[in-house]
């Protein structure tokens, strides 16, 4: 008989703890932690955007939200196992009236990335303000500030051509993320991705606060300080890979010691 799990106010599910691996465990352990970093700093869209992870040693297999549950209430169990097809692999028990699934447009940005990419063990989408701001600018994100110059000259941009729910549109959004881990989808939000669960949530901070604060100065309605070119590609060049620190390896344990603190819940 499997534990019950509690999460979401009282509603309570079996453990699926004894159903994976000890790999596989963690990866869910690392993305429900993701999921609650996403709402505790309130980039989450109730239940319209999603992040991912795929499985350790399930090639094609790969871990997301069910469509319903909150991004603060996500727990290791709580998360659906798909393969690239679009079959679930291994879902909760959820209660009676709650039919819980898969996302159309989660299925299909997610599945894209993993098509393309073998690199690729996480990806997460928002659709913050900010974002959603700056994706609907003609310029895009501009180089205003030193957190963005760890963006510009690595960004891609995919033009929207409606809701992400057509599978046909999966070759196109691999094609325009190429080899580049961060991406505006225009009109729409923002799209990291990395080699980790703890990567793809780093790109996603700075790309968000970079944002976040280009809205913030354009608002200001006086000039802004461009930074002249060759300085913008020294500080581009001082965020290469392999120029720097691997962002992301450093932070998630204490983001994870701070959700221990908060409500270890995500764990279970």
């Amino acid at each position: 008989m499997m534990d019950d799990v509690h999460f979401g106010g009282g509603l309570r599910l079996g453990s699926l703890r004894g159903q994976v691996n000890a790999e596989e465990w963690q990866a869910r352990v690392d993305l429900a932690a993701a999921y609650r970093l996403t709402d505790h700093f309130g980039w989450s869209d109730m239940i319209a955007t999603h992040i991912s992870a795929k499985v350790p040693g399930e090639p094609g297999a790969f871990l997301l939200i069910a469509h319903g549950v909150m991004f603060g209430e996500v727990t290791a169990s709580s998360l659906l196992k798909v393969d690239l097809d679009g079959r679930v692999l291994l879902q909760p028990q959820f209660p009676e009236g709650l039919p819980y699934n898969l996302q159309p447009a989660a299925f299909v940005i997610h599945s894209a990335i993993y098509r393309a990419r073998d690199d690729a063990m996480a990806a997460m989408h928002t659709h913050t303000t900010a974002g959603m701001a700056v994706s609907s600018l003609e310029c895009g994100l501009l180089p205003l500030t030193q957190t963005a110059t760890r963006f510009t000259s690595r960004l891609a941009y995919h033009d929207f051509n409606g809701p992400e729910r057509d599978p046909s549109e999966r070759g196109k959004l691999a094609e325009h993320l190429g080899e580049r881990d961060v991406m505006i989808l225009r009109n729409h939000g923002l799209l990291t991705v990395g080699r980790s669960v703890a990567k793809a949530f780093n790109y996603m901070w700075g790309l968000e606060a970079a944002c976040r604060a280009q809205v913030a100065a354009m608002a200001c309605n006086t000039k802004l300080n461009d930074m002249p070119q060759a300085i913008i590609e020294k500080s581009e060049a001082a965020y290469a890979p392999g120029a720097t620190r691997d962002y992301g390896t450093k932070e998630w344990p204490g983001l994870l010691r701070m959700l221990d603190r908060l409500d270890p819940s995500y764990r279970d």
